[in-house]
């Protein structure tokens, strides 16, 4: 068998393209109704969500016995937590609207959910959908999350020998399930998806 070893090889056979690019991408967000925040707060989140993930895909294995042997069947999918990184400003616009939307689904103080989201437990979830952009600014992939809510608003930290940095922030979001928006519905349940709004 020839050597792989082979440059020319590589650049025909393997990044083709130049290779996907870890910067390009946004991500878009829905405010649910309710939250008090309105939709100015999730235009600035685009622009200040500085990273994020395309979204894992993970199916349980199910070990099974037979006479001191095991072999493994696949078992239920899971989804994994999703997080992403956003640079606050000094409005702390898009801080508030997480602290908002938290303080609505369990109240800092009093220990109880909003009325608004009381009677329907969809009521408090959104959408979000993360694209990412090819060197020529095309979108080539695309990822709905389903039924997001905030689970956790991380800590800002401060410090007087962090000068000329910009305050960062976290945000995990637990969420339903997560379909690719430009492949074929055939292949995904058979279940089509509606593009969010930018």
């Amino acid at each position: 068998m020839a050597s792989g070893f082979n440059i020319s090889t590589f650049k025909s056979r393997g990044l083709t393209l130049g290779g996907a690019r870890p910067a390009l991408f946004e991500v878009f967000l829905r405010v649910p109704d309710g939250v008090g925040a309105d939709q100015s707060s999730a235009d600035k989140f685009r622009f200040t969500c500085s990273a994020a993930q395309l979204p894992a895909a993970s199916i349980a294995s199910i070990p099974v016995g037979y006479f001191g042997r095991k072999i493994n069947v696949a078992g239920d999918r899971t989804f994994q937590d999703w997080s992403v990184t956003i640079m606050n400003d000094e409005d702390f616009l898009v801080r508030s609207m997480f602290e908002k939307w938290s303080n609505s689904l369990n109240r800092l103080e009093s220990n109880i959910r909003d009325a608004a989201y009381s009677t329907n437990e969809n009521s408090y979830k959104t959408d979000l959908s993360v694209i990412q952009y090819g060197k020529d600014g095309t979108a080539i992939r695309e990822y709905h999350i389903i039924g997001a809510f905030p689970t956790s608003v991380d800590a800002i930290s401060l410090n007087w020998d962090s000068a000329s940095q910009i305050e960062t922030f976290g945000v995990t979001f637990s969420y339903d399930y997560w379909l690719p928006a430009n492949e074929s519905i055939n292949a995904y349940a058979g279940q089509a998806t509606t593009p969010v709004s930018t």
